[in-house]
């Protein structure tokens, strides 16, 4: 009996169906799919008003600074990080530590002659260190691959 219940919930899961573990919370699901769509709406158009008043800022000085250039490629990861999501419903964990890197190569530069040299240290250190995270999170996946959620997704849209 027991083996049959298994053997059901295993073809269901193969069909693409939630095995109804918590009745009820499809309409709660929906409702919060729609809220991360709206923040990240939100999210694409701040970044979308920041990259326009950076313009504005280079415009006015008359010139493009590296850490300009820096900034806008920040924006640009956002927004690719928002598309991203958009598009496949997941939150890829190595965007945040791209513009963590870009962040911190970034402060670095432009801070550079008020930083200690241990300061500067750290900072290149905590770049490492993301880096190593980054191609430890890269090798996991080629070794170790996740598995298809695309099935969760579907069973929001039924």
């Amino acid at each position: 009996m027991a083996r049959d219940k298994i053997t059901q919930q295993n073809k269901k899961l193969k069909q693409g169906k939630s095995m109804g573990h918590y009745p009820g919370t499809k309409p709660i699901q929906k409702m919060i799919r729609l809220a991360e769509v709206a923040g990240l709406i939100i999210i694409a158009i701040a970044t979308l008003f920041a990259v326009g008043a950076e313009i504005l800022v280079m415009l006015n000085a008359g010139k493009v600074t590296l850490g300009d250039l820096l900034l806008l490629f920040i924006y640009l990861e956002i927004l690719a990080m928002v598309g991203i999501y958009l598009d496949s419903g997941k939150l890829p964990i190595r965007m945040p530590m791209y513009i963590a890197i870009v962040a911190l190569a970034r402060y670095l530069i432009l801070d550079m002659k008020n930083l200690s040299e241990w300061q500067m240290l750290a900072i290149a250190g905590t770049m490492f260190l993301i880096t190593l995270s980054v191609l430890a999170l890269r090798f996991g996946h080629l070794k170790w691959p996740y598995s298809d959620f695309k099935n969760r997704e579907n069973n929001l849209i039924d």
